[in-house]
């Protein structure tokens, strides 16, 4: 089995991939607690949580200030907001009573969705719980950006890698159109990550062996002259 990444540490608590990758995606996707619109138009809160109707709106916790908003007054913010011309920063899409969803409620759908992405990734990849950190990472991302489907049909050659644990070849199919040149980065280099891991791994394989050999030589040598 390979060996795991190196933890990352959150003062004395050690993060979990999974948070990781909450963390990660709130860099990548933004984090906006109120209701925009993104590059296609479509109303988004969240870490590009695309609310597809004012229903969808209405099953978050959004608050007016301090108090939970109310039915009606989601259904008019999501309403004014999908009204707005689309193309603008988020920011422009605030005033001054827009409704907010709170930073836990955002974190605990993100987590969620995580959660169910991460299933249909060990559905179609068995071996998931035993890849390293990095690679799930990796995937991780990908699928919250294309949807585990986009992901695992449409990416055939990284598929096929990651199922042989060949973890450079997956670093050089990993490359997606859209996402930015940072990210697509920062993806390749978690599948190189978990190579550097595996050759690792694998060399000290080949010295505890070497170790072994030496000492049943140097065992046997000595029986040998004691003879």
């Amino acid at each position: 089995m390979p060996r795991r990444s190196r933890p990352c540490y959150r003062g004395d608590t050690v993060a979990t991939y999974l948070e990781q990758s909450l963390a990660k995606l709130k860099e990548f996707e933004g984090c906006i607690p109120w209701m925009y619109l993104d590059t296609v138009g479509k109303v988004t809160v969240g870490v590009g949580l695309m609310l597809p109707d004012a229903d969808a709106a209405q099953a978050l916790p959004f608050h007016a200030g301090d108090s939970p908003a109310g039915a009606q007054q989601i259904a008019q913010e999501f309403a004014r907001v999908a009204a707005m011309p689309p193309g603008k920063a988020a920011s422009a899409y605030r005033v001054s009573n827009s409704l907010l969803l709170p930073q836990p409620a955002i974190d605990q759908h993100l987590s969620t969705v995580l959660q169910h992405f991460e299933a249909e990734l060990k559905t179609r990849l068995p071996q998931y719980d035993h890849f390293p950190d990095p690679v799930k990472l990796a995937l991780l991302d990908m699928a919250y950006n294309l949807g585990p489907a986009g992901l695992l049909h449409g990416f055939p050659h990284l598929i096929a890698a990651v199922e042989q644990g060949a973890w450079a070849q997956a670093a050089a199919d990993c490359l997606r159109h859209g996402p930015s040149a940072a990210r697509n980065a920062w993806t390749r280099q978690q599948f190189l990550l978990a190579a550097g891991i595996a050759l690792q791994a694998e060399a000290e394989s080949l010295l505890a062996r070497l170790g072994r050999w030496l000492r049943q030589a140097w065992q046997s040598l000595f029986f040998r002259r004691a003879s």
